[in-house]
């Protein structure tokens, strides 16, 4: 896949998302990250301002969850974490959709939930910030996907997302094909949920993926740079 280093970098949104790590782990991680192209770095909702202000002045947007990782949040508390995480800093919102509700086809209610964060980033932002919108894949067929794309894309969604790391399993080139067919050219797919080497992220690159949600970042890059050296 022809793909140059800049390009890749910006691709991925740099993941920390565990629930052990603190401010301190946190600032390294941070620190290491901030200068290497990164299209996002993605730190849990207590992590958004120093993160925000780590990232200040640099091309790397700031990232946070909201209603993660299980979605089942009152749609009301979404849009209210939503809307604080872009007050602190936030640029990037990814809101775990309401899975359990689509699995029972309450197609409704799940476009509603989305709509109320859509909205509610809108206002906090001014319309800069983003919403992506994590499906949790591993739970849905096919189908189930490709419907949960257009609700996503009727409420007013910028991306679709695959999975938050901690379902059942992580992001396949198969969710990425059937969401990019869904979705159309004009809306981002990310691909996320167990995407830790090089030949797995431009897997999903060429699957239809425009963004990739990762912990291994770094080493993704260094085995670009290894490869190019090669």
């Amino acid at each position: 896949m022809d793909i140059d280093r800049a390009t890749l970098a910006s691709t991925l949104d740099q993941t920390l998302l565990k629930p052990t790590v603190g401010f301190k782990a946190a600032r390294t991680w941070i620190e290491a990250s901030a200068q290497l192209g990164f299209g996002s770095l993605c730190v849990s909702p207590f992590l958004v301002p120093v993160t925000a202000q780590l990232l200040a002045g640099t091309s790397t947007k700031v990232c946070s969850v909201c209603g993660f990782p299980l979605g089942y949040a009152m749609t009301e508390s979404k849009a209210e974490e939503a809307a604080h995480l872009v007050s602190l800093g936030c640029q990037e919102v990814d809101m775990v959709l309401n899975f359990a509700a689509l699995l029972e086809g309450e197609d409704l209610f799940v476009q509603d939930d989305i709509t109320a964060v859509v909205d509610a980033v809108a206002k906090a932002s001014g319309g800069s910030a983003i919403v992506k919108v994590i499906f949790e894949t591993g739970y849905l067929d096919a189908e189930q996907i490709a419907r949960a794309c257009g609700l996503a894309v009727a409420a007013g969604a910028d991306f679709v997302k695959t999975s938050t790391g901690f379902g059942p399993r992580g992001a396949s080139a198969d969710d990425v094909r059937v969401m990019r067919a869904a979705v159309g050219p004009d809306i981002g797919v990310k691909a996320a949920g167990g995407i830790r080497d090089l030949e797995t992220a431009l897997a999903m690159i060429e699957a239809g993926a425009s963004r990739i949600g990762t912990s291994s970042g770094i080493e993704i890059l260094d085995a670009f740079d290894a490869r190019s050296g090669e």
